[in-house]
């Protein structure tokens, strides 16, 4: 089976060099024709343009900069929609707008054409090595025919649900990632003009409580169970140490809005009388604001998805 590959740049290089590895044979375009150079001469044929991709393979993968990029390759004037045929997959492999995802999905269905959003995490390094995880929204059927060819690029292809919900996966993922950065920034700003030296502050905080886990394991052992009462650390404390930290950013003279809002945020649950809760019970205010119920996810649930995860996921880079 030839696989379609659109896009070799700093993604894609390094998912399209892993297929063949794996022994798949590659047709190949980019609209840079440098790029292509290397897989053509590792034995993939390379066509003038994503309609050319679609007339000789069945399964196509796209890694582009953009939602616009994504629909242009499908719907431009020679993109795949023009020669993909009725049974083909198209798993797209950018980072791209649920809305995107979602209107490429029902223009292809009325082909017979399956469309799959299954963007990636873990960076250039992760997709050169293959430390990468997959996320995949579309037909679960479509998503266990390829599994083999996914695995081939990732250490962790997951099917995530119905059309969008791997890119909603993603989104998600990176914009706490970014949130956490932008607040641990703060803080540390904080630390080093309150007097410390930087390095040795970094390495203090990545041996506390926090610094020692992963960045989101945190929210499943109290938020995602709903489980405040009997608390493990109660918020009255964690409000205490808040804005003992604020007097010491305001004496330094350090802007703090985000830690400033999390802060108020804190005050807020102790005035509905949370603080013999657990301190991460005003993270519910999110979810009223929301229309949320809680979510009251099972022990043993979470306690897997950590256990799979401290298995299973060494560290990959970045996005």
């Amino acid at each position: 089976m030839k696989i379609g590959f659109i896009g070799l740049g700093a993604m894609g290089r390094g998912m399209a060099a892993n297929l063949q590895r794996a022994g798949h044979d590659l047709v190949v375009h980019d609209a840079v024709a440098a790029a292509t150079q290397e897989f053509v001469e590792r034995g993939a044929v390379l066509v003038d343009s994503p309609q050319d991709v679609a007339a000789a393979a069945n399964l196509v993968f796209t890694s582009l900069p953009t939602p616009a990029d994504v629909e242009e390759v499908g719907f431009g004037e020679r993109g795949l929609a023009n020669a993909l045929q009725s049974g083909s997959a198209w798993f797209d492999l950018s980072t791209n707008s649920v809305d995107v995802v979602r209107r490429l999905h029902g223009r292809l269905a009325g082909h017979g054409v399956h469309f799959l959003d299954a963007p990636v995490s873990g960076g250039p390094k992760g997709a050169a090595s293959g430390q990468l995880a997959i996320w995949v929204g579309g037909e679960r059927d479509q998503f266990d025919a390829f599994q083999d060819v996914l695995s081939a690029m990732s250490d962790d292809a997951r099917y995530i649900g119905s059309i969008g919900a791997g890119t909603i996966a993603k989104l998600t993922h990176n914009i706490a990632s970014i949130g956490i950065n932008t607040v641990v920034t703060e803080a540390l700003t904080m630390g080093v003009k309150a007097g410390v030296d930087p390095i040795a502050l970094w390495e203090a905080i990545r041996s506390g409580g926090a610094g020692r886990q992963r960045a989101f394991d945190n929210v499943g052992r109290r938020f995602l169970q709903a489980k405040f009462d009997p608390p493990s650390f109660a918020l009255r404390l964690a409000f205490k140490d808040a804005q003992l930290a604020m007097q010491l950013a305001r004496d330094a003279g350090v802007p703090m809005m985000l830690c400033s809002l999390a802060t108020a945020e804190m005050s807020e649950a102790m005035n509905r009388g949370w603080g013999s809760l657990d301190s991460q019970s005003f993270l519910r205010l999110q979810q009223e604001r929301a229309g949320l119920p809680l979510f009251e996810l099972s022990e043993q649930d979470v306690q897997t998805v950590m256990a799979e995860g401290d298995r299973t996921l060494p560290p990959i880079g970045n996005a």
